[in-house]
């Protein structure tokens, strides 16, 4: 058998990508026994992923908030790192973390511009339990360049995955069940 070529590069598709995403927000979701008190606010994250690496147009940098990329630059390339990572950016930091389709991490953390017009034919429909973040990510995900949103709310744990405008999300108790991998 042939040694494998040193220079060839795994990329994962973007529905792996997703998944990997949600899977990570929702361990991290899981391992916090502390939702129920008073006055504690939990972990939270927010992950874009987008065609190419740019993100001027639509995000501007967001201080000293950077992806730890010594713990893990690319996504599929360890899980577990990622989700260490991802697990410490959630209780460290705030903004919006992003990542290209091929799965590179972008080091510095942004925060997303507000969109004054969605475009025409999209329609967002707003849910009343969407924060600051939640909105962002809806709004972002009708972008042509994002591909989609997924975020993990402080608030409650709640887990959701923005797409095109629409979002799917699942409360904490509705975590840890059989896993449902994207479509």
């Amino acid at each position: 058998m042939a040694d494998p070529d040193p220079l060839r590069v795994e990329y994962t598709t973007v529905r792996e990508l997703t998944d990997f995403l949600m899977y990570a927000v929702e361990d991290i979701s899981l391992r916090f026994d502390r939702w129920e008190e008073e006055h504690v606010r939990g972990p939270g994250s927010y992950f874009v992923i987008v065609t190419g690496v740019h993100s001027g147009a639509y995000a501007d940098s967001l201080g000293e908030n950077r992806w730890p990329t010594e713990t893990c630059r690319v996504v599929s390339e360890d899980l577990d790192r990622f989700v260490e990572a991802a697990r410490t950016v959630a209780f460290t930091r705030d903004g919006a973390v992003i990542i290209s389709t091929d799965g590179t991490i972008q080091e510095q953390m942004v925060r997303i511009k507000s969109q004054s017009d969605v475009g025409e034919g999209n329609t967002i429909e707003y849910a009343d339990w969407m924060g600051t973040k939640h909105l962002s990510a809806i709004e972002v995900s009708v972008r042509s360049e994002v591909v989609a949103a997924v975020t993990l709310s402080e608030e409650n744990g709640r887990v959701s995955i923005f797409q095109d405008g629409n979002y799917e999300d699942y409360k904490r108790n509705e975590l840890g069940g059989v896993w449902r991998p994207s479509e």
